[in-house]
């Protein structure tokens, strides 16, 4: 073993599977110190990736090299694309996963990186020296030494987990926490908050009568996350289904509302606003009958069940008797009952844009310890300071996504500027640019990018190059093409849209909303020919130019939106400024604006509590 590092990473959830992959790939001599080596990215609650923004946020991880894409296309039993009603700003790709499968798969590209390198151990404390952090030590008395440090230990930081009056402590159920970390980090100064989180119960599908549930398949269409070309296995597809509770499971929730520690005050840490427990969904929204759940399969090779929408930390056998009352669940089993888990967290505002903590050079948090919550924003986090720390190693530009580059930007800016008061999770309306942010075209966003700091190979910018080309080909055959009314007008009238009088270019027809892309491919043999030609990727490219067509007005308005708003972005502030001595803005903003240190006077104007009259004090005296 390498007696010391370049990067070392704590934690082998999301967040450091990608951490640890980025850095070692972008040939930093990276060891990555996990727990347990049996369980790389588990998914500790539901067996599912992507989903509203979230899915976007898999393919930019993706784009730019990382693996989640990749991961779950190997391990998905279905697919589905969200908000096909709405427009495409809003498509979100989501996936059911096997989750033993999902967890080989990630072992084995982690396994395939040759510069990385494992420890099974238990990180318990930073080597600090001279305010730098130099190294760790772990539970066994082993000090490995490296030139930075990621911290990704998710929910195992002081982990309480809780069933009803019982406590448990642990991470994970059945896991230990892990001590130490921050009880050091106070010291050094950090802030140091708890949050929490829960799970539902685990269902035993032999008990279930699904034919008393409502199915839902996955789509059928030849769909992925990852932007590489290779075909997918949809034999071993799975559906799930939707059940609904009723006021008889209300009523035997509420029989336990007297021991529910979400309600008698044991439970005091913050927990997710948007995916909360069922005792908290029925007495938030008492007026409603009837709360949708969701049973996803948990693999092809288990008669497990997750119940979606059934979180709670109520006593175990409230829990199983309220489940008897859901129809179709009458002779329900359970594996296992759901449970709520405090856990610390470090408020992210005491971290740069890449992620590295500013009261401790070289050392990166990522993940749910940074108050957010969901493997798609641990995941991307996790790239972005393993990306960040290997160049900080070799001495080289940082790597920041800005806001309309990437949804990822918008996550880690909106950590580090607005803080967070309860567990963040990514949402479309969270972003300013959603029409520029695509699920469609992260790659031609971030390939390139990526391809520049080492990640993104040449098979990727290829593959990049020819979807511009051959979506470049439907763009440029549309505009030429005249289409005569007695050619299309039959078609036209059977999509419900006007016939044409006359003829007219072919890219006026293929605007019409009641037009689709794929209907027109089969009424006009010259695009049939270029969906050919694009092989495996002939929706995802078809997807692409349609969507260049029919909102390319949007598009560049958006466009310009974005390049007025980052001049601000352009203008720097001093990292050492006295901020106090501006008078003429409120208390309120000097001391958030002093507490943050923004980088630029487009960062300042997004903290909570600095207002447009404070930017422009800041500008005035700035001189602009």
């Amino acid at each position: 073993m390498i007696s010391e590092y370049d990067v070392i990473v704590v934690g082998g959830g999301h967040a450091g599977c990608e951490a640890a992959a980025a850095s070692a790939n972008m040939r930093s001599r990276t060891l990555l110190i996990t727990m347990d080596m049996t369980k790389f990215a588990q998914m500790s609650c539901n067996p599912a990736m992507g989903g509203i923004a979230k899915g976007q946020i898999i393919r930019e991880i993706d784009a730019i090299g990382g693996y989640s894409g990749i991961v779950t296309d190997r391990s998905m039993i279905q697919y589905r694309l969200l908000n096909r009603s709405k427009g495409p700003a809003m498509w979100s790709p989501r996936a059911q996963c096997d989750r033993s499968r999902f967890t080989l798969e990630w072992r084995s590209v982690l396994e395939s990186i040759k510069s990385l390198e494992f420890w099974q151990d238990k990180v318990t404390e930073l080597i600090i020296e001279n305010g730098a952090v130099k190294g760790v030590e772990t539970l066994m008395g082993i000090r490995f030494r490296s030139r930075k440090v990621i911290l990704t230990a998710g929910t195992f930081i002081n982990g309480l987990m809780h069933v009803g009056n019982v406590k448990m402590k642990g991470g994970r159920m059945g896991e230990p926490p892990a001590y130490g970390l921050s009880e050091q980090l106070k010291e050094h100064g950090f802030e140091v908050g708890r949050m929490k989180t829960g799970t539902p119960a685990r269902i035993d599908g032999r008990s279930i009568d699904f034919k008393k549930l409502q199915e839902q398949p996955g789509e059928q269409e030849q769909r992925k996350f990852s932007f590489l070309d290779y075909k997918l296995d949809y034999s071993r597809h799975r559906s799930c289904y939707i059940a609904y509770t009723n006021l008889s499971v209300h009523s035997e929730l509420e029989k336990g509302f007297e021991k529910s520690p979400m309600f008698n005050g044991t439970i005091q840490s913050i927990g997710p606003r948007y995916c909360p427990s069922i005792e908290d969904k029925i007495v938030t929204f008492s007026d409603k009958e009837q709360h949708q759940l969701f049973l996803e399969p948990e693999g092809l090779s288990t008669i497990e069940y997750y119940i979606n929408g059934f979180a709670s930390s109520l006593p175990w056998e409230v829990q199983y008797n309220a489940l008897l009352k859901i129809e179709g669940f009458e002779d329900v089993k359970i594996f296992r009952p759901g449970y709520a888990i405090e856990y610390d967290y470090y408020p992210p505002t005491q971290l740069l844009h890449t992620l590295e903590t500013k009261l401790l050079s070289n050392l990166y948090f990522a993940g749910q310890i940074n108050g957010t919550t969901g493997y798609e924003e641990a995941g991307a986090q996790g790239l972005m300071a393993g990306i960040n720390a290997s160049l900080k190693t070799r001495g080289n530009q940082e790597f920041v996504l800005g806001r309309d580059q990437a949804y990822i930007g918008v996550l880690i800016d909106d950590l580090v500027t607005k803080g967070v008061d309860e567990p963040y999770r990514m949402f479309t309306s969270r972003a300013e640019y959603r029409i520029l942010l695509r699920q469609d075209n992260a790659d031609e966003r971030l390939t390139e990018l990526g391809a520049t700091i080492g990640l993104a190979g040449e098979e990727r910018l290829e593959l990049l190059k020819e979807k511009r080309a051959l979506a470049r080909k439907y763009v440029d055959f549309l505009n030429q093409y005249s289409i005569s009314p007695e050619k299309i007008n039959t078609f036209l009238e059977s999509v419900g849209t006007p016939p044409l009088k006359q003829k007219m270019k072919l890219v006026e027809v293929a605007k019409r909303p009641q037009v689709k892309m794929s209907d027109l491919i089969k009424e006009i043999p010259e695009l049939r020919k270029i969906y050919e030609d694009c092989g495996n990727r002939g929706e995802e490219i078809l997807e692409s130019a349609e969507i260049a067509i029919k909102y390319e007005g949007y598009i560049k308005r958006e466009r310009l939106m974005a390049d007025k708003i980052k001049r601000l972005e352009k203008i720097g502030l001093d990292q050492n400024f006295n901020y106090d001595k501006l008078k003429s803005i409120s208390t309120e903003a000097r001391q958030k604006l002093s507490k943050i240190r923004p980088r630029t006077i487009g960062q300042a104007s997004r903290i909570s509590g600095v207002s447009p009259s404070d930017i422009s004090v800041l500008l005035i005296y700035m001189g602009r």
